[in-house]
């Protein structure tokens, strides 16, 4: 709701005279609010690099893995305010994500090691049959709370296998 307002403030002033001036006095006020806008909240989604490079898993299977865990992760959450404030009908439109990637297993259960050690609520994604953890999602949070657990991590991004030529 803030960064909607923010953002109405900016078109306003865009127009020019009178208004410029009101919509800077109305972004002055939103920023001096509780900081939301600042720190916004945000699901952090970490996926097994390996899976893609040597494993040859294809895009969707990662996909479906990392919205396994970030469904488990609100479901397990749902009682916690930020939670619910990330989910209510009126954020849907503005959750933020960070989908970021560790080198394979042993890297994703240390990461939920260290979660868990430190309380951050998060689902580690355990693909059954094969008793395979391939992702993790934490509970939605703030993001200055949440992104120091992630300085390890980098961005994930999508690539053809090792040794094959992209499509």
């Amino acid at each position: 709701m803030r960064f909607a307002s923010l953002l109405l403030a900016q078109q306003v002033a865009s127009f020019g005279g009178a208004r410029r001036a009101l919509a800077r006095r109305s972004m002055a006020a939103l920023s001096a609010g509780d900081g939301e806008a600042s720190d916004p909240l945000i699901q952090y989604v970490v996926l097994r690099r390996d899976l893609q490079e040597s494993e040859g898993w294809p895009l969707g299977a990662l996909v479906a893995q990392g919205a396994h865990a970030a469904v488990a992760a609100v479901v397990e959450s749902m009682d916690a305010g930020d939670t619910r404030a990330y989910v209510a009908p009126e954020a849907l439109g503005s959750m933020t994500k960070a989908v970021l990637e560790l080198k394979g297993e042993p890297q994703l259960r240390a990461l939920s090691e260290k979660l868990a050690a430190d309380g951050t609520a998060h689902h580690l994604w355990v693909e059954q049959p094969e008793n395979v953890a391939t992702c993790l999602a934490t509970a939605p949070g703030r993001k200055s709370a949440l992104a120091p657990h992630f300085k390890k991590c980098r961005l994930s991004s999508w690539h053809a296998p090792k040794g094959e030529a992209a499509a």
